[in-house]
């Protein structure tokens, strides 16, 4: 078993070295506006998953896909001299639909800030089912007629 700092310092390598390679030595047409946004690695070492996210429609990251995966000989080989590893980890490329999630995350914020609108709109016209005060509240006076007629009984007992 690696250590996980070491794990972790191979994925980032392997991030800088294939986002190198994709902008430098990759001259495939097919190839859009790529990003590579992550790179995990299995803590053997022997499999690396690269995440990245391609700038436009769906024919585009198709496209991106299918020259990523015609280049992935020669990527896997870079990595592997760079790495100076015993094994070359081999590379799996996953589109990373982060744009999807930050856009239905928006719609579900949106949708929210709505339902919230709503409620304010209907509690302001909203009126209160009984009195504004349900609860008995004593008056001041209530005190004094109630302390008189404690006073009056006490004096009829006493007789």
């Amino acid at each position: 078993m690696s250590d996980p700092a070491k794990v972790r310092r191979h994925a980032e390598r392997i991030r800088e070295l294939v986002a190198s390679v994709v902008r430098s030595q990759i001259k495939d047409p097919r190839l859009g506006m790529i990003t590579i946004t992550d790179a995990r690695i299995t803590a053997d070492l022997r499999d690396a998953t690269v995440f990245y996210t391609v700038l436009g429609d769906a024919t585009a990251q198709a496209s991106t896909a299918a020259a990523l995966e015609s280049a992935k000989g020669m990527l896997r080989s870079t990595v592997g001299k760079a790495l100076g590893l015993r094994h070359s980890p081999s590379l799996t490329f996953v589109l990373d639909d982060v744009q999807d999630q930050v856009k239905q995350i928006d719609d579900l914020l949106a949708q929210a800030r709505h339902a919230d609108a709503e409620v304010q709109r209907l509690a302001a016209q909203a009126k209160y089912a009984g009195d504004a005060q349900p609860y008995r509240v004593d008056d001041e006076d209530d005190d004094v007629d109630d302390e008189a007629a404690d006073a009056d009984a006490s004096t009829t007992d006493r007789r």
